[in-house]
């Protein structure tokens, strides 16, 4: 069955209302320059509240080696999502430094930029929109066509723009491992509609349901 990442969260009622409706993981972005940057406190009370429940995924960008380390152990991190020019040696370090899984999002421009995931031996690849001067969050889609270049074994986690009036088409299109959401279940940056939530899964769920009956 699909998974589902809900990102961009800055509280513990959100961070509660993703884990009950059963996400597999929960994003927590520490990069100052978004909308959605998720405060020290916020995401102390997240790691607590959500600790063996589901993924707690810490958002980078750019990010030093030490800053992740101490944000992963502070934060209780399991997972650590990385959005910037991080390479597969940056990935390693920080997988050993931590004990957390790493994924690397890469930003789709073409085919040729869903391939160079292949020199990331890691725990989840990311696809996700690319649109110039922003790292994520932009509620635009790509050319889920341009996933079939994806090779290789290791798990594709489809992300930008995903919405409940079209997360069951990306399940269909794409069958990834799981799917992420930031904008698209949101009533504004950084606070989550419960009825977008809702909606979000049950439109994975039908999407399962129907492949499995096919």
């Amino acid at each position: 069955m699909t998974k589902v990442k809900i990102c961009g969260i800055t509280g513990v009622d959100d961070a509660r209302l993703a884990a009950d409706h059963g996400a597999w993981a929960v994003g927590l972005i520490f990069w100052p320059g978004s909308p959605r940057a998720c405060s020290d406190d916020a995401a102390e009370q997240i790691g607590a509240l959500l600790h063996r429940r589901c993924e707690v995924a810490g958002v980078f960008v750019n990010a030093t080696l030490d800053q992740v380390a101490l944000a992963a152990d502070r934060f209780g991190l399991s997972l650590l999502q990385l959005h910037g020019d991080e390479g597969p040696a940056y990935c390693r370090e920080a997988a050993r430094r931590t004990g957390a899984k790493v994924m690397k999002a890469v930003r789709v421009k073409d085919a040729a930029s869903v391939r160079d995931l292949g020199a990331f031996h890691i725990d989840f690849h990311m696809l996700d929109a690319n649109v110039p001067g922003m790292v994520g969050g932009t509620g635009q889609t790509f050319s889920w066509d341009l996933a079939k270049a994806h090779l290789g074994e290791v798990p594709l986690v489809l992300s930008g723009g995903i919405t409940p009036d079209n997360a069951g088409e990306a399940v269909r299109l794409v069958r990834p491992f799981a799917v992420d959401s930031a904008s698209g279940t949101e009533a504004q940056p950084g606070r989550k509609d419960p009825a977008k939530v809702a909606a979000l899964f049950a439109a994975v769920e039908a999407a399962d349901t129907e492949l499995a009956t096919a």
